[in-house]
C-alpha cells in the first residue's frame, strides 16, 4: 500500500476493491484444482458464505474510512487489538469454545504487544483520540474481521477451505465493485502500479488467505485470531527493512511481547483450548 500509493497515487479504498478482485479468480481457480467438493449442505451455509464476503467487504470500507477520520496509528490499532477480542468473545458464545489459562494469558499479551508495537515507532502524541465516528468505525473493522473468521470457522465443518474462501472473495469483490465509480482516478493508478497489485492480489491476499483457511479448518478460532497478530510485526519488520522505520523501545518491547505469546501457544502440542460439547 505504502508503494502504491508513493508510485501510482493509488487510493486505499481502490486498492482494497482490487485486491480482492484479483484475489477471488486465483482461489477460485485453486478450489477448482484441488477438490471437486463444492456442496453447500444448506441454506445456512449459503448465508454464511455471503455474511463472510460482506463481512470482508465491509472490513475494507470501516478501515480506510476510519483512517481519513482518526489517521493511520489509531485506525490500525483499534481494529488490530479488538478483532482478537472479539473472536474470542464471538467463538466462546457461538462456537462453544472456553478459553483456558494459556490462551487466556496469550491472548492478554498479545494484545498489549500489539498496542506497544503499533504505539512504539509513533509516539503516544501522534495517537490522537480522533472522532468518535472514526474510532467506531476502526473497531467496525475489527468486527468485521472478527465475524469473517468465526463464521468460517463454523463453516469449514461443512463447506471444503478453498471454495470457501474463493466463494466469499468474490461475494466481497462485488459488494465493493461501486468503487470504480465512486473513485475519481481508477485507469492511471491501475497502469502504474500493476505489477504491485498483481503482487498484492496473488500474494498477501490470495495465497495468504488461503493458507488461512485451511488452517483455520484445524485450528481454534481463537488461536488462530492471536496468530493473525504476527501481520502487524511482519509490517514493522518490513518497515524497519525497506523504509527506514524505527520501533522504538516501546516498539521493540511490544514485538518481544507478541513474539512470547505467539511461543506460549507454539509450544502447547494441545494449544491451550476445550470444546464444550453441545
Amino acid at each position: 500500500m505504502t508503494l502504491l500509493a508513493r508510485g501510482a497515487a493509488a487510493e486505499p479504498l481502490l486498492v482494497g476493491f482490487v485486491r480482492l478482485a484479483i484475489a477471488a479468480p486465483f482461489l477460485l481457480g485453486a478450489a477448482l484444482v484441488s477438490t471437486r467438493d463444492w456442496r453447500v449442505s444448506a441454506a445456512r451455509d449459503a448465508l454464511a458464505l455471503l455474511a463472510m464476503g460482506a463481512a470482508m467487504a465491509a472490513y475494507q470500507v470501516f478501515y480506510f474510512w476510519a483512517v481519513t477520520l482518526t489517521g493511520v496509528a489509531v485506525a490500525a490499532l483499534l481494529p488490530i487489538c479488538s478483532s482478537p477480542l472479539m473472536i474470542a468473545a464471538l467463538a466462546a458464545l457461538f462456537l462453544r469454545e472456553r478459553l483456558t489459562t494459556t490462551v487466556g494469558i496469550s491472548l492478554a499479551m498479545a494484545v498489549v504487544g500489539t498496542a506497544l508495537l503499533v504505539i512504539g515507532p509513533r509516539g503516544l502524541g501522534e495517537i490522537s483520540p480522533g472522532f468518535a465516528l472514526g474510532s467506531l468505525l476502526a473497531l467496525g473493522a475489527g468486527l468485521s474481521y472478527a465475524i469473517y473468521a468465526v463464521v468460517g470457522k463454523a463453516s469449514l465443518t461443512r463447506v471444503a477451505p478453498l471454495p470457501l474462501a474463493g466463494i466469499t472473495f468474490t461475494v466481497a469483490a462485488a459488494a465493493l465493485s461501486p468503487v470504480l465509480v465512486w473513485e475519481q482516478a481508477v485507469a492511471e493508478p491501475l497502469a502504474k502500479g500493476w505489477p504491485l497489485f498483481l503482487y498484492l492480489g496473488l500474494v498477501p491476499t490470495a495465497l495468504a488467505y488461503g493458507l488461512y483457511t485451511v488452517g483455520l479448518r484445524r485450528t481454534p478460532a481463537t488461536v488462530a485470531g492471536i496468530a493473525t497478530l504476527l501481520e502487524p510485526l511482519t509490517a514493522s519488520t518490513l518497515g524497519v527493512l525497506l523504509f527506514g522505520e524505527r520501533l522504538g523501545l516501546v516498539g521493540s518491547a511490544g514485538a518481544a511481547l507478541l513474539l512470547a505469546a505467539i511461543l506460549l501457544l507454539t509450544l502447547r502440542r494441545t494449544p491451550g483450548y476445550a470444546t464444550t460439547q453441545a
